[in-house]
């Protein structure tokens, strides 16, 4: 059964935004000599930007500054800050920034410069110790087995469609869009995603597609329009009832609450937009062997992931972090080798990737502007408190700086099944 949604913005997080702090520190300025060597460590991380950074007692210290790279302005009001990011990592970080322990005019590019330095500053930014080891066994409770699959896609995205729709675009697609000339639109540059997805199914008017995780029809309407069959299958109710609303006019294309495990039959082509990462690296084989079944010989899947740098994924992954904690419970970005490997294991072909983490970015970025203006026009949801809201556009905020800097991506592949 699903979460249930009342009290939606009533969700775990930091304390309201409230100014902290005073000369000195308060009762950590003793350990004041402890958080200068983590600055320090900081400090010999950044090869590439800098941080203008004010501590507690008013003084002023540059870190980095040796290479070309963003600047960041941060302002450290207590030193509880550092505290939490050295037991928290990222989701300690979100609780300082939360409860004001640091602020900055915009954050981005902080969060540009951790990832742009991630194979230098090593474990500055993530959890350690006692504050670690709770924070993966709660999220060991949050897995995607089936009863969990469901509890995690409800807690993101049954928030309820009027939470969405003020900051999405019209065609209301939750995924990055493809900007692929200077000077598009948000609704121009998400267009062009669909088409490019669609056009990798290779599929004609009268073949039918399974969508893997169908959101709010969005994909579906496209391949409709151009004569395709759509079965969208979902884990949400919010999104499936918005969907068949929408697709009201197509009878050919119809959405079911579905666990991809469950799907049977077999389908001339497979789409998959931004799915994956709910489902969780225990689970690559059983999400690539339901393709693999679904397809029939020589079908294609369309597949847009969002993976994680090779090289600091291991670390990545033994940690949990601020989107795992207070954002998608049970999700993890994916290693792009291991689950290529696992694809071709079960007879999948890995066909034509094309990367495109700017446009991520970029349609972060526009997404932000779109909730800000939402947010002071009092068009979302009045249950939503203030401190739900400054989380998501914190969120909104950190997964910008995360593809700017470079060490995470989002990719279209297809994947043939082969034997066709």
């Amino acid at each position: 059964m699903d979460a249930p949604v009342r009290n939606r913005g009533r969700r775990p997080g930091g304390p309201r935004r409230t100014a902290v702090g005073g000369a000195g520190g308060g009762w950590l300025a003793p350990f004041t000599p402890l958080f200068h060597k983590l600055l320090d460590r900081i400090d010999a991380g950044l090869t590439q930007g800098a941080i203008e950074a004010t501590l507690p007692d008013g003084s002023r210290r540059l870190l980095g500054g040796r290479g070309a790279g963003p600047v960041a302005v941060v302002a450290i009001a207590s030193w509880n800050a550092l505290s939490r990011l050295a037991t928290g990592g990222s989701a300690g970080w979100y609780e300082a920034w939360a409860a004001a322990e640091w602020s900055s005019p915009d954050p981005v590019p902080l969060f540009t410069l951790f990832m742009l330095n991630r194979h230098t500053l090593g474990e500055a930014g993530r959890a350690s110790g006692w504050s670690k080891w709770l924070r993966r066994m709660a999220h060991r409770l949050r897995r995607n087995d089936r009863a969990g699959s469901r509890r995690n896609i409800a807690y993101h995205y049954d928030l309820g469609n009027d939470f969405y729709t003020p900051w999405l675009d019209a065609s209301m697609t939750y995924s990055s869009a493809l900007f692929t000339s200077p000077g598009m639109t948000l609704e121009e540059a998400q267009a062009a995603k669909l088409e490019s997805v669609f056009a990798r199914t290779g599929t004609r008017p009268g073949d039918t597609i399974l969508e893997i995780g169908s959101g709010w029809g969005s994909f579906a309407e496209l391949a409709a329009r151009h004569g395709v069959k759509v079965h969208g299958i979902t884990l949400s109710t919010e999104q499936r009832d918005y969907a068949e609303a929408r697709l009201a006019g197509f009878p050919d294309t119809r959405f079911t609450l579905t666990d991809y495990r469950d799907v049977a039959g077999t389908y001339d082509a497979v789409a998959s937009i931004e799915m994956v990462e709910a489902v969780g690296r225990e689970y690559w084989r059983d999400y690539l062997a339901a393709i693999a079944r679904a397809l029939k010989p020589g079908g294609r899947a369309a597949i847009q992931l969002i993976s994680m740098d090779e090289a600091i994924f291991e670390n990545y992954a033994r940690n949990v972090d601020f989107i795992q904690t207070y954002i998608f419970p049970g999700g993890l970005l994916i290693c792009e080798p291991e689950f290529r490997g696992i694809a071709e294991s079960v007879g999948l072909a890995w066909r034509d990737r094309q990367g495109f983490g700017l446009s991520y970015a970029e349609t972060l970025r526009l997404w932000r502007e779109r909730f800000d203006r939402a947010a002071a026009e009092g068009r979302l949801p009045a249950e939503f408190d203030d401190r739900f809201l400054d989380l998501w556009r914190y969120y909104l905020m950190y997964c910008e700086g995360g593809f700017r800097g470079g060490g995470i991506d989002v990719a279209q592949v297809t994947l043939v099944k082969e034997g066709g």
